[in-house]
């Protein structure tokens, strides 16, 4: 193993201007942890892999709980859309009815002390770049990591996507994203359009129509709701269709594409008020509302983008892992083009489960690249 040597070096600040930065090494550097980071840790602690000059976690929340502790209050665990216990330690027993942000970040902070993670925050990745000798530089807000390889599980949260419509700026009402939204309750009274397709759409949309003077509920295309339960064919076609999407090249699509929406007996109760009465997305924003090329137009003091995340991976842009298509072409969690990097929560393995299988493949990859030894069970 490398060992742990921490350096002067010196980089350029702003202005020309250079200040010295703390440098160190480790065989493997995780980026996030969140639920792939912390498998991932997991396993490299499992095979051999020692806390420092063998591996470090770095993360960029001020606590534990990865993107669970940035979820909205009413948010609760029996609403959660399956969760699945981190490897080596069962999630307690949880209360249905309390905050799932509360719950999973004492798991995750559990799981930190019960396996003696090291992880360090908060501690934000700027950029990673390639070395002349082969090994990646790791660059932070506070200092630099010298890595041989590199697990990348920053997940999706930092990078909500928020898609472009004429006449956005001249919207006089407010724009909220998924992750911005904290509850109903400063909505009451306010005339809210909620743009989106997806699970987080219909909860907050179901929120959301409890207080407000009106919602409207817009899509790309019509929703497809599911009333056969979710069972493992399901799940693999969903997985299959986005392992495909990563295999060659192109940006992991939705999930719910595949999977379809559940019809819970929430969203029975929202379809007989009449909230799920879903429209065509608008054609453009004008400063008091939305409006269709067909000369439709609904009044707006609150537009909601429920539309979803992009991975978050602009560190990255440095190493040029983008193919042709947009996308990262993976082999697994490996990156064809790097076979330094691996991303884990990323595509296929973008689910609590998927993240706790990545993680172990991955570190089985790295581990027989650096020190080739038997693979996990």
């Amino acid at each position: 193993m490398i060992g742990a040597t921490a350096e002067r070096g010196h980089t350029g600040a702003d202005h020309g201007v250079a200040h010295q930065v703390d440098t160190h090494s480790a065989d493997v550097v995780v980026i996030g942890a969140g639920q792939a980071g912390l498998s991932a840790g997991y396993h490299l602690r499992r095979t051999g892999f020692p806390p420092g000059d063998g591996f470090v976690i770095l993360d960029g929340d001020d606590g534990p709980g990865g993107a669970w502790q940035h979820r909205w209050p009413t948010l609760v665990f029996d609403r959660v859309h399956g969760f699945h216990d981190l490897p080596g330690l069962p999630l307690p027993p949880v209360q249905p009815h309390r905050p799932a942000a509360e719950q999973v970040r004492a798991y995750f902070a559990a799981y930190e002390r019960t396996f003696d993670l090291p992880v360090r925050r908060p501690v934000r990745v700027r950029a990673v770049r390639s070395r002349p000798d082969g090994r990646l530089d790791v660059h932070t807000d506070q200092d630099r990591w010298i890595a041989r390889a590199l697990i990348n599980a920053t997940g999706t949260w930092t990078r909500p996507f928020w898609p472009h419509y004429p006449g956005r700026a001249s919207f006089r009402g407010r724009h909220l994203h998924t992750a911005d939204y904290r509850g109903p309750a400063e909505f009451a009274g306010l005339r809210v359009v909620v743009v989106g397709g997806g699970t987080s759409a219909v909860q907050l949309l179901g929120e959301v129509s409890t207080v407000a003077a009106a919602t409207t509920w817009v899509t790309r295309r019509p929703p497809e709701f599911r009333d056969e339960e979710f069972g493992p064919e399901l799940g693999r076609a969903a997985v299959a269709r986005v392992d495909e999407a990563v295999r060659d090249g192109r940006p992991p699509g939705s999930v719910v594409g595949v999977t379809g929406l559940p019809v819970t007996p929430e969203v029975r109760r929202l379809r007989e008020r009449g909230v799920l009465d879903r429209l065509p997305v608008f054609d453009r924003i004008t400063p008091d509302g939305v409006a269709w090329a067909d000369g439709r137009f609904v009044p707006a003091d609150v537009i909601l983008w429920c539309t979803g995340f992009r991975a978050a991976i602009d560190h990255l842009a440095p190493l040029g892992l983008r193919a042709p298509g947009g996308g990262i072409t993976m082999a697994g969690t490996r990156v064809v083009a790097d076979e330094r990097i691996h991303l884990v929560g990323y595509g296929p393995s973008a689910s609590t489960i998927g993240a706790n299988r990545a993680g172990r493949a991955a570190v089985n990859e790295i581990r027989a690249r650096l020190a080739p030894a038997p693979a996990l069970d």
